[in-house]
């Protein structure tokens, strides 16, 4: 058997199991390391490649950046600061119609540009958010649904943990691919606000159009200031230092861990049970995306070897599609495995197979990386097993609310966020523009 059949076979068998329901990084070392035997015809060189895969892996300098900012994400949740750009994007939106709506996708992107983890998001806005807008009269599955579609926005606006991921798989800049997902993640929260508007205008008694404001809701200058002042000092720490030159991508995690920490014991958040608690779930989160990439680099060492992402784009050349069709097709694969699989493992299987195609067509990977992280994060929103609705019934443990309402109120978000990739497919300037 051809080395090219053996890579085919191994790709169809992966999807499989996958499906079935074995651990992304399970599947992609067994069928790896498989394939490596099947090719080699000997399974001691196999051991070996994979073994110097592995290592090679996670050698890298970068690879510090993940811990950091997933550790600053737990920091930041803990501090409050996650709940106080809620109440401040709430105070702010009081008087647009849907302003809670608006309110939760600007206190999400405020959350997005201060940390990276789409999880610490939806449970951070599901016990904030959702008892809220239900408590005012608005529709449950749009509230339901606005929480589950403003959750892609953290994986588009810096820093992003998806983001570090596709540039350690690519080989490309991780400050760059940061830079670029800035315009977009302002072009999707301003398209789900559109959305959000569009909905309370068409009928108003379904999304807050009743409500009225209370004292509490009127906010003074300083108590603006007051909760306004940490998430810009976090922003302007880790962003800004980043972007001005001052420190690498992951010295800006390192800086962003210790403004986060000093933050959360400065305002008595923090005490010993906690700080292990968040140590430990930080160790859990990083160890699970380590053991990802170094499944991840095993795999393109044996699609490499087999000559399967050679050979397709060989064929997608030949077909004559070019290169928004190669894109065009790249974006349906996105699609349908977002459909089965969390957003990291459909990145892991996807890029190392089309990155070569892209390749050939000279495209550039920053472009095709804003792509990626918008289409992705649609599928967190997508049945049948996408991650966020799971995420928010656990959450929000409540039975008249079920994983449909949460699905159908997030529809409008994911049709929005389809037009933002459409609209960066067809002016990639917008995501290129300030590099």
């Amino acid at each position: 058997m051809s080395a090219l059949a053996i890579g085919g076979i191994a790709f169809l068998v992966l999807t499989l199991l996958i499906y079935a329901g074995l651990h992304i990084s399970t599947a992609l070392l067994l069928v790896s390391f498989v394939g490596i035997w099947f090719i080699r015809d000997n399974i001691g060189a196999a051991m070996r490649i994979s073994g110097i895969a592995a290592s090679d892996a996670i050698s890298d300098y970068e690879f510090g950046v993940i811990p950091l900012f997933v550790l600053m994400g737990f920091l930041v949740m803990v501090s409050g600061v996650g709940k106080e750009s809620y109440l401040l994007a709430h105070r702010a939106c009081r008087r647009i119609p849907g302003g809670l709506g608006h309110a939760t996708v600007f206190g999400n992107a405020i959350f997005s540009a201060i940390t990276g983890v789409t999880v610490a998001a939806l449970v951070l806005f599901t016990k904030l958010a959702v008892p809220e807008m239900i408590e005012r009269g608005y529709d449950k599955r749009f509230a339901v649904g606005v929480v589950a579609g403003s959750a892609m926005l953290g994986m588009l606006i810096p820093p992003s943990v998806l983001m570090i991921l596709y540039a350690i798989l690519t080989d490309e800049s991780i400050g760059k691919l940061f830079l670029a997902g800035i315009v977009p993640g302002l072009l999707l929260t301003a398209a789900f606000s559109v959305a959000i508007a569009w909905l309370a205008i068409r009928k108003p008694e379904q999304y807050g159009g009743r409500h009225v404001l209370n004292e509490r809701e009127i906010a003074s200058a300083r108590e603006v200031v007051r909760m306004a002042m940490p998430i810009v000092f976090l922003i302007v720490v880790v962003l800004g230092g980043m972007y001005a030159g001052f420190f690498t991508a992951t010295e800006a995690g390192a800086t962003g861990a210790t403004a986060a920490l000093a933050l959360a014991l400065w305002r008595r958040s923090l005490n010993w049970s906690t700080f292990w608690k968040i140590l430990v779930d930080s160790g859990h989160v990083t160890g699970s995306l380590i053991l990802m990439i170094i499944a991840a680099n095993v795999f393109s060492r044996f699609l490499a070897m087999s000559g399967l992402p050679d050979a397709m784009g060989q064929r997608v050349q030949s077909m004559g599609l070019g290169l928004y069709g190669a894109l065009g097709i790249y974006i349906l694969v996105l699609l349908l495995l977002g459909t089965a699989m969390d957003s990291a493992s459909t990145v892991l299987i996807a890029v190392p197979v089309f990155a070569v195609i892209f390749k050939a067509f000279n495209a550039d990977l920053i472009w095709i990386g804003i792509i990626t992280m918008i289409t992705v994060e649609v599928g967190l929103i997508t049945p049948p097993l996408g991650m966020a609705p799971f995420v928010i019934k656990m959450t929000l443990d409540r039975p008249d609310i079920t994983l449909d309402d949460i699905y159908a109120g997030a529809l409008p978000f994911a049709l929005a966020a389809l037009a933002v990739v459409g609209l960066i497919v067809a002016f990639p300037k917008i995501a290129t523009g300030i590099l």
